[in-house]
């Protein structure tokens, strides 16, 4: 692992909220400033998000393209101003936020940030060079194409997770390990489901294909807790969870939790 970048600074296993801590009274707050600053204020110093670009290239916070699921307002993300989309609020209660203003409030938290959107790479990556964050962000997406341009914009200052193509080529050299495809993949972390589809993609097997390229594995969203133990006895890097109570309290049962709380 590039155990050099202060991204992957620390002990594994690494902890993720996923989209923040929304249980409780923050139900129905999932990417919202207040459920990052209650995952932080948790003890967690991962947390994973998401973010699209308005019209206007202002980068936010969300997960869906659209405001209709999370919000009191509706409309593409892409098609509006921010003028506009900074009306909508999360849950009815809240601003959706800008990146910008989760990594001013929050200057300690490491966030995991899945680029939804191709017209959101070029001022994602102006934003984490204007706030000189490379070591506290690092960047997904569901897309080699898109990975592989913000890591031309970026450079390797920027830590990114694999893309699809990428996981592939790590899973069949478990199976096919002469093959030899390391130079293939691209990324310093696999961060994936459990299974896709019928195909079971995190095993032992996997876990040690990925450990001798030197990338991690993170898997997601991971909620229940017998699975929880099941991969951290697997020896998985890092898990993603929409539970982040569940999750501190199975690594601390394990000796396992280093967060702050």
């Amino acid at each position: 692992m590039d155990s050099t970048h202060p991204y992957l600074a620390g002990d594994v296993p690494r902890a993720f909220a996923h989209r923040g801590w929304h249980l409780d009274e923050l139900d129905g707050m999932e990417n919202s400033l207040s459920s990052f600053r209650r995952a932080a204020a948790e003890g967690f110093q991962y947390i994973e998000t998401d973010v699209h670009a308005t019209s206007d290239g202002v980068i936010v916070v969300h997960h869906d393209d659209s405001l209709d699921r999370t919000t009191d307002s509706h409309g593409a993300i892409a098609a509006q101003p921010w003028s506009a989309v900074k009306n909508a609020k999360v849950g009815g209660r809240e601003p959706v936020a800008r990146l910008e203003d989760v990594l001013e409030e929050l200057p300690e938290v490491r966030l995991n940030v899945d680029v939804k959107s191709d017209d959101a790479v070029v001022p994602f990556v102006k934003l984490i060079e204007r706030h000189g964050a490379h070591e506290r962000v690092a960047a997904a997406a569901f897309s080699d194409t898109r990975l592989a341009r913000i890591r031309k914009l970026a450079g390797p200052k920027l830590l990114t997770s694999m893309g699809p193509r990428s996981v592939a080529v790590l899973w069949a050299n478990g199976w096919v390990p002469w093959l030899r495809l390391g130079f293939l993949h691209r990324g310093a972390m696999a961060q994936v489901p459990v299974r896709q589809g019928g195909l079971l993609v995190v095993d032992r097997s996997f876990v040690r294909t990925a450990g001798r390229a030197g990338v991690e594995v993170h898997t997601w969203t991971i909620d229940d807790e017998d699975e929880m133990h099941h991969l951290l006895e697997l020896g998985v890097h890092g898990i993603v969870s929409d539970r982040p109570d569940l999750l501190r309290k199975v690594l601390r049962e394990r000796g396992q939790w280093d967060g702050r709380g």
